[in-house]
């Protein structure tokens, strides 16, 4: 296995709203789009599964001379605590964590670059693995307050 240092991140930000409120809205990956510098899309394969754990979705990602789509499955949703979600089922797992505080919520964003990730960057990049882990993983920590500060402004404009 290659080192490519960083593998987890997160990050917080306080926003006024409620738990529960706030989580409406970051469970609803059909809104990523709004928010994410790289996500500019997210559907529900079955809407009857939405924001179930279980249920998958796919998002369609754009960067620089780069476009992909990635299909995801819900790995927690527990209202007002978290909602989380592993990009191919075990590559990558991105969530997001709330609990109450004195002036509205913590939001935390979470990000794991999983051992599956790890294993299929190697086998995808071979000797250039490194290269493309450590480019998706600077994209995660510059992406994230990002994010972060986008679900601020929207949540708080109501």
């Amino acid at each position: 296995m290659t080192d490519s240092g960083i593998r987890t991140h997160q990050e917080s930000i306080t926003v006024q709203v409620s738990p529960d409120d706030l989580y409406d809205l970051v469970s609803d990956v059909t809104r990523t789009g709004e928010w994410s510098p790289t996500c500019t899309a997210c559907w529900w394969d079955e809407q009857a599964d939405a924001g179930q754990v279980g249920a998958w979705f796919h998002g369609r990602n754009e960067v620089p001379g780069r476009t992909w789509e990635t299909k995801s499955e819900v790995v927690a949703a527990e209202r007002g605590r978290e909602f989380a979600w592993a990009v191919g089922g075990n590559l990558v797992r991105w969530g997001f964590e709330l609990a109450p505080a004195e002036q509205g919520t913590t939001l935390t964003e979470t990000w794991h670059f999983l051992p599956g990730g790890i294993e299929l960057f190697e086998e995808n990049y071979g000797d250039q693995a490194s290269d493309e882990i450590a480019d998706r993983t600077q994209q995660a920590l510059d992406g994230i307050p990002r994010t972060l500060a986008a679900i601020k402004r929207i949540a708080e404009a109501g």
